[in-house]
Formats: structure tokens, sequence, C-alpha cells
């Protein structure tokens, strides 16, 4: 006869092995095509509410810190007084450093936290959920004090972490945990803008990096029910819509392959600018523990100069795509954004640039329908060309 150790629970806990559900799921889930579809729907539920408690907080922290009405979006204000765009992202930088320190002391801490990529790529989809809970802790804390850096990192990092663990709780092959996965990116992006394509796509391209039609079943549940869970807390939140033609004309095609080539452009332009500025402060003398307040302290000083630079720019957006403004205006608010998040990135803000890129190629677009694109016969109005950019 075997016997179970009495204190088998504490060494799996101490050994870090994973949490296993009964014998008879795990074989229900690994044997029918259904179990996966099921895993990915409790997927999106889970990860649309988490997107949607952290959405909500950050946006608390921005009108408690900024002195916002409730509701309002703070890349979306046309003006906020010196001492708190200065003062705020320079605290939070601090605070910053001072959890990633900690967090660094932690004996078992010492890995760098594994995003999705990563982990589909050369793990097989394992990531930990400790270290995920690090990532959005960091997301928060540089987003909620205003430094131009958006929240996917931390959305699409928890969404997947969870996937992950729920997966390995099933003892789920390879290629379905790494499904999973997908998922749960999937679910972020989905829910945080609203988009199950977007999230669908997202996943497919980035994060499991193929195509097939096992896959699209669960991709897709997992964002329709994040999407719907998020609007259940937000409501329907789409930003990008269109009074244009229905029809467009041949010559509308052509500006848009053009601005489509801008963008592209530009895009790797303001990656290589971030990659460079992190390079250079790591080479700096600066000591590491200052160089998230410095950075904050500089995205302040230029959010002086255009609050549209702060946060990841949603607001912003939603501006831009509800109003024509004067070419002067768009060009210094690319170049005050591209700087922005160069510099946070730069000096350690955890965060990614996935909205800042739709708000910068939604300048970009407008900005070549002022140039002369909105002249051309046939052409739509400037919206339109704002959405293609």
């Amino acid at each position: 006869m075997v016997t179970i150790p009495t204190d088998l629970p504490r060494r799996i806990a101490r050994r870090g092995l994973p949490f296993l559900v009964p014998w008879k799921w795990r074989a229900l889930v690994r044997a029918s095509e259904l179990g996966p579809i099921l895993l990915a729907g409790i997927v999106g539920v889970v990860s649309g509410v988490i997107v949607s408690i952290l959405a909500a907080t950050v946006q608390r922290a921005h009108e408690i810190l900024f002195g916002l009405a409730p509701g309002t979006r703070l890349s979306a204000v046309g003006h906020l007084d010196s001492l708190p765009v200065l003062f705020f992202p320079t605290v939070g930088g601090l605070i910053l450093a001072a959890v990633t320190f900690f967090a660094s002391r932690w004996r078992w801490r010492k890995r760098v936290p594994v995003d999705p990529i990563e982990a589909n790529a050369v793990r097989g989809g394992r990531m930990s959920l400790i270290d995920s809970a690090l990532v959005v802790v960091q997301n928060v804390i540089s987003n909620g004090c205003g430094a131009s850096v958006g929240m996917e990192a931390g959305y699409t990092q928890i969404s997947s972490a969870l996937a992950s663990r729920l997966g390995v709780s099933f003892q789920m092959r390879r290629a379905d945990l790494r499904t999973l996965v997908g998922c749960g990116s999937a679910a972020g992006i989905a829910a945080a803008f609203d988009a199950p394509l977007t999230g669908a796509f997202y996943a497919f391209e980035l994060i499991i990096g193929s195509y097939s039609v096992a896959n699209l079943a669960p991709v897709l549940i997992a964002s329709l029910t994040a999407t719907l869970v998020s609007r259940l807390f937000f409501g329907s939140t789409v930003a990008l819509a269109s009074h244009g033609p229905a029809m467009l004309s041949f010559s509308a095609y052509g500006s848009a392959l053009l601005i489509g080539l801008a963008c592209a452009a530009f895009g790797i332009a303001v990656m290589q600018g971030a990659t460079l500025f992190e390079r250079g402060v790591r080479r700096s003398h600066i000591p590491s523990f200052l160089r998230p307040a410095i950075g904050g302290l500089l995205c302040g000083a230029l959010a002086m100069q255009s609050p549209q630079v702060l946060s990841s720019g949603h607001g912003a957006l939603q501006l831009v795509l509800g109003h024509v403004f004067a070419p002067e205006f768009l060009l210094s608010v690319i170049l005050l954004k591209s700087i922005a998040s160069a510099i946070c990135i730069g000096a350690g803000f955890r965060g990614g640039l996935f909205f800042a890129s739709l708000f910068l190629g939604a300048l970009l677009g407008q900005a070549a329908a002022l140039a002369g694109l909105s002249s051309l016969p046939g052409a739509p109005d400037a919206n339109v060309y704002a959405i293609v950019g």
C-alpha cells in the first residue's frame, strides 16, 4: 500500500509545484474538443473582470492625483497645474524604483519576469503568476502617476499568466497550453479596447505565432467573453467612429497606402528611439533607483507643453477623432508624445507603446490629410485618414 505523506501540500507549496485539479476533470479536458473551449471561456471572463478593475484603478488614480472630474481622461485635459504634472510622475518613479528594489531582494525573485511571447516561444506556455503580478503592480504605478506608457503590458501579462496557471493545473498538452496562453492575451487586449477581433489577431500574430482552425474557436471565445464582461463594467467604449462615405474613390486608397508606409517608417523610428534612449540610460552613471524619477520629471516637463503626452492617450485619441486640429498642433504633439514615450520606457517605467502607437498614427493620418490629401478628388475627410493612420 502506498501512503501519502500528511505534509504533502506543504511540500508542494515549498517546491513551487502547481495545484492539480481532480484527474477526472483533467482527463475530460484532454480527451474532449470542448474542454479547451470551456477553459478559454473561463479565461475570458476572469480576464475581463481583472482588466476592468485595473482600468478603473488607474482612472481613479488619475482623478485623485491630477484633480480630474469623474470620468475625465488624463490626456484629454487641455491644461493642468504645473505642480502635480511635475510632482506625481517624479514621485511615481521613486515609488516604482522602491518596489523594483525590494522585489529584487527576494531570493527566489532574481529572475526576470517572462512575457507571453517568450513563454510560448521557449517555455511551452509556462508563466509565473507571482512575477506577472509584480509586472501589473509596476504597470499600475507607472500609468497611474501619468507616465507616457500604456497598460497593455499589465493586461496581457496577468491574463496570460492566469491562463497558463489554469492550463498547468489541468496538465494540458504543450500545444494546448500555448493556445490557452494566447487566449489570455487575446482576452486582455479585447477587454481593454472593446475589440474582440483585435484581441484575436493580437494573439494569433504575436503570442501563438500561427493561424489554425484548432486555435480559432478558443481564441475567439476568450476574446468575446472578455469583451462582454468589460462592457458590463464600462459599457461600449468604441473610440474609432467615423461618419465618412460608405464608398471611397481609387485615389483615397492610394492615399491610405502612403499613410500606411509613413506610419510604418515612423513606428520603426519611435521604437529605435526608445531603444537608443534606454541604452544611453544604462550606460550613464545615473544610479538605477533615480532613473525612473528623472524620467518622470522629464515627462512632466513635456506635459506642461501638452498634457496629451501623459498616460497612454485614450482621451487624446478621442479628441483627435472628434475634431480637426491645426497642423502645427498635430506635429508638436507627435514630437512631444514620441519623446515622452521613449524617455519613460528608457528610464524604466513599466508599460507598452501599443495604444501610444494608435494615437501617434491617428495624429499622422490627420496631419497628412491637412497637408493636402483631403484636397484630392474624391478624398474623404480628415477623420477617415486619422483612422487609417
